[in-house]
Parts: structure tokens; C-alpha cells; sequence
């Protein structure tokens, strides 16, 4: 299932045949140093990144959307798109130890061959774009605190930055919250790249 497509980027389901690509992409460090509680891992195996890509089938199954773990497919410079996801942009509900709390999280991750061109920023902000037409009128990207590529991403977002927190994942943690305004809400959003 597509949610939704940009100029370069298309957000849809994971699919069982992505296994190869979700496992290229999950089983690199660089990408997962910064993603989740501590300690920190790659996936270390197919059949790994298959009970996880199952997992994370079934976390977005009951949600409505815009929410999701959507793969990022992305566009080549012909306006091609790529066969397999290079990425995920994430919209989830938040829990912290006390359990569900009312807030939203954004999140992405990027195969690095694939970054300092945008892509985030460009999928990440449509996914802003369809949560403040959903309703939404605030959403949080949880970041580690040295992750500065993704700080910058939260920040080239208009997300404003509230500083350290150790409410999420059971880590220290930066907080940025976005906060959507009419314009949002009425599709008038600033584009890709603004």
C-alpha cells in the first residue's frame, strides 16, 4: 500500500519481498548506532531481519494512517523509482515507561549511499504534511543526542528543539517537536528542499 509520493521519494508499505533490502540496510552500524534503547545492534542475519520485518508488520497493522514504518523508495535522477526501499520514515504513536502517552513520533533512517541529498527532509516533511491533514497538531523527532545529521534533518523540518529528555527508550535522548499551523492543515505547506 502507497501513502504518497514527492517529486523523489514514494513512502508505502514494507513487503515480505524487501527482506534483501531491509536486511542491507539493518544490518549496517552506521544506520543502527542510532536507532532505539540500549545496547545497540545490527541485525545480524536474514532470518532475523525477517522476524523483525514480520514485527514490524504487525505493529502497524492496527493503525490508522497516516501512521506506519513506511519504506522510502526513492526516484533516480530520470524519475525512475528505485526497485527496493533505501530507507524507512516512520509516524508511531509514543510510549514511554508509563505506557502510551499522547504523543507522536517522526522518524527516518537512510541507506548511506543515498544521503546529503534531501530525501529525508523531502518524504519526512509530506509525512507532516498528511499527519496535520489527519489532525495532528504535534509530533516529536526523538533523536540521539550526537546524531547531528538527524538533528539538522529535524531542524531543515522547522521542528524546534526542547533539549535533552531521558522520557524516551529508556536513553538520553534530544527532543524536537513540530507543530502544525492552518496553512498545514489546508496543504499549503512549504515544498521539498524549503
Amino acid at each position: 500500500m502507497e501513502l504518497l509520493r514527492t517529486s523523489r521519494t514514494l513512502l508505502r508499505r514494507w513487503r515480505e519481498d524487501d527482506l534483501p533490502a531491509y536486511f542491507e540496510i539493518y544490518s549496517r552500524w552506521e544506520i543502527m548506532r542510532w536507532l532505539g534503547p540500549q545496547p545497540r545492534r545490527v541485525v545480524a542475519d536474514l532470518e532475523e531481519a525477517r522476524q523483525r520485518l514480520a514485527r514490524r508488520r504487525e505493529r502497524e497493522a492496527g493503525l490508522p494512517l497516516p501512521y506506519g514504518l513506511w519504506a522510502l523508495v526513492v526516484a533516480d535522477a530520470t524519475g525512475r523509482w528505485s526497485a527496493d526501499p533505501v530507507g524507512t520514515v516512520l509516524l508511531l504513536p509514543l510510549q514511554d515507561a508509563s505506557g502510551t502517552t499522547g504523543e507522536v513520533e517522526i522518524g527516518w533512517n537512510l541507506h548511506p549511499d543515498h544521503q546529503g541529498r534531501g530525501l529525508v527532509t523531502e518524504a519526512a516533511r509530506a509525512l507532516l504534511g498528511a499527519a496535520a491533514e489527519a489532525g495532528l497538531t504535534s509530533v516529536l523527532a526523538v533523536t540521539d543526542p550526537d546524531n547531528t545529521a538527524s538533528q539538522a534533518v529535524a531542524r531543515r523540518l522547522g521542528m524546534r528543539d526542547e533539549g535533552l529528555t531521558d522520557r524516551w527508550f529508556s536513553t538520553t535522548t534530544r527532543q524536537f517537536r513540530w507543530e502544525s499551523s492552518r496553512r498545514d492543515r489546508t496543504g499549503a505547506a512549504a515544498g521539498p528542499g524549503s
